[in-house]
């Protein structure tokens, strides 16, 4: 009898797939493979598409949760405290793996493409009703804060993927977080 995998496993591997080969190309083959396993192995634990996707972005928003929960022991004043946190600890090269994958979910769901253009904007409101926790003030106040400050960290990462961390420092400098 062959070793049982745990959906735990799976997820793992689809994560490290995705990271290695992009989310535009996670198939339950490429899962497969990179665990020595058959197909209907994915398949039994993320019947769709949808499923394995989802379950991948859903691994991501973990792990940088994960990462961030030690800047955000106290509330933060505002966005501009809460974002001074937080950069510290997304500017690294660990994190740039995982938005690399963040962006490209963004793009696929800014055409239109299934599943992504359900799954990021619940992401991103996932993030928002995250960070607006981590802000001091009435609810109505958090949430507009909470959406500065990821409007503003967002750019300064995707400016890092893209220009470099050089250029996005010296923005992260400009903007008085960093």
């Amino acid at each position: 009898m062959g070793r049982k995998h745990t959906k735990e496993e799976l997820l793992r591997a689809a994560l490290e797939t995705a990271l290695d080969e992009g989310l535009s190309q996670l198939s339950y083959g490429r899962v497969a493979r990179r665990l020595a396993i058959p197909d209907r192995t994915v398949v039994y634990y993320f019947p769709t598409k949808l499923d394995l996707i989802g379950e991948v972005i859903g691994a991501m928003g973990t792990q940088l949760m994960g990462r961030l929960i030690g800047a955000f022991r106290e509330p933060s004043r505002d966005h501009r405290e809460l974002a001074a946190r937080a950069w510290p600890v997304l500017a690294s090269p660990e994190a740039d793996r995982i938005f690399a994958l963040f962006f490209e979910a963004n793009g696929l769901a800014a055409v239109g493409r299934d599943p992504y253009r359900t799954l990021v904007p619940q992401l991103v409101a996932g993030w928002i009703t995250w960070a607006a926790e981590h802000l001091e003030g009435e609810p109505e106040r958090r949430r507009r804060e909470a959406e500065t400050a990821i409007a503003m960290i967002d750019g300064l990462l995707l400016l890092r993927l893209l220009a470099g961390a050089e250029s996005a420092d010296r923005a992260a400098r400009a903007l008085g977080i960093a």
